[in-house]
């Protein structure tokens, strides 16, 4: 229906100084339209309701949703980017296909780090400076899409919570060039063995800042470790820096480590990527004649609850941060420096030697907590017993030689 405008004015120029305050009007989306006749303006219709800023900071503040503080914080950094470029004044009624293109057009020309590199800029400012660079260094592709499919699952919510009629981000990405097997490769043959020849694992002065010096320690932590255990289990990095002394156990007598976000000894610091990630590896037999177990038990009777106590969290939660970018100076450090790989690499290397190993394709895909299907849960788990399990994937575990991976020089 139309509205009067001579029945808002009162509210606003004759509200006495106890009458209760009007609606926020900047809240008030009107629409407007000219009569057929050529007469003056008229509203069609009046909206009431938040703004983009305003829903966006209900969404992320919903209570009904079980964030961890990463995928919380990963929802600011896209809303800041967000309000920057379509408004956070924007009425939320009016967020079209419109807003959503000058999104895209804003994160095809992001700069990396551009809060650290264009403190003074807006992310539009700061895209607008990289169409004039010769060789800009930009956010990925693979980057930018995470930026649309945050955007796109909040307007998600902003329609269930009837902000919206529909969702203008749906279909809207930008098109990867590198294909998803080309993003990362496996180590080479050649990188491993100067990883595990490198003085770390072959004598070095000490296992802290002589870690790259020849020397005659022989120091068994978490960076000797956390490699060994992400080549013969396939576990992501996360996975390892966060486990407890507690998640390495026996199971039917086989010893297994129990990757799980929950804690039984109450740690808070750990999360699972997905829910197929939760999951049971068997701890292949080259670990256990290296030691793994007997430092396992070393931390048990130290009284330790994290296996890898020495890996401090990140500034939001995340053990493998800090040990990421070590690994990264290692790595260059001990020559095996190449394009396309870093730390997932050897959760590659540990797929392709299921692969070359003829593992049950169910069975591999419980082993490295890769989803099976829409579903996301593995057959594996539902249609045998524990026991079953357990041996079925010890056996699966056993038959992985690692051939082309010689590590004899380190069972002393």
């Amino acid at each position: 229906m139309s509205v009067d405008q001579m029945l808002l004015d009162p509210l606003i120029e004759h509200r006495g100084r106890n009458d209760p305050a009007p609606p926020n009007w900047q809240n008030i989306s009107m629409e407007t339209g000219v009569h057929g006749d050529g007469d003056a303006p008229r509203v069609d219709r009046l909206v009431l309701g938040p703004t983009f800023g305003e829903a966006y900071d209900r969404y992320i503040n919903d209570p009904t949703k079980g964030w961890s503080d990463r995928t919380r914080e990963s929802y600011v950094t896209c809303r800041k980017v967000a309000t920057s470029v379509i408004g956070a004044s924007t009425p939320m009624a009016d967020i079209s296909r419109t807003h959503i293109r000058e999104f895209v057009e804003v994160l095809r020309l992001l700069p990396k780090n551009a809060a650290k590199r264009f403190p003074t800029l807006s992310p539009r400012q700061a895209a607008d400076l990289m169409r004039h660079e010769k060789a800009p260094s930009l956010i990925s592709t693979a980057n930018a899409n995470t930026y649309l499919t945050s955007l796109s699952t909040f307007i998600n919510w902003s329609v269930n919570e009837e902000l919206l009629h529909r969702n203008p981000a749906r279909g809207l990405r930008l098109p990867d060039q590198t294909a998803k097997r080309d993003k990362r490769h496996p180590f080479s043959v050649d990188q491993l063995r100067l990883i595990f020849h490198a003085p770390l694992y072959v004598g070095c002065l000490n296992g802290e800042r002589g870690y790259a010096i020849p020397g005659s320690e022989y120091p068994q932590n978490a960076r000797y470790w956390v490699p060994l255990l992400a080549l013969h289990t396939g576990m992501r990095l996360n996975e390892i820096c966060q486990l407890d002394v507690a998640d390495i156990e026996s199971l039917d007598g086989i010893p297994c480590i129990s990757v799980r976000s929950e804690s039984l000894v109450g740690s808070r610091d750990k999360r699972l990527k997905t829910a197929a990630s939760r999951r049971i590896v068997p701890i292949h037999r080259t670990l256990v004649e290296l030691g793994f177990l007997a430092y396992v038990a070393d931390q048990g009777r130290g009284q330790q609850t994290k296996l890898f106590d020495e890996i401090e969290p990140g500034p939001k939660g995340a053990r493998s941060v800090a040990f990421s970018k070590w690994f990264t100076q290692f790595v260059r450090r001990a020559g095996a420096c190449r394009e396309r790989t870093c730390f997932h690499s050897f959760r590659h290397n540990f797929r392709d030697e299921l692969r070359a190993s003829r593992i049950d394709h169910d069975l591999a895909m419980a082993l490295g907590g890769w989803t099976v299907g829409a579903s996301g849960r593995n057959k594996v788990s539902e249609n045998y017993g524990h026991g079953h399990r357990i041996r079925m994937l010890s056996d699966a575990v056993d038959g992985l030689e690692f051939a082309d991976i010689d590590l004899s020089h380190l069972k002393r």
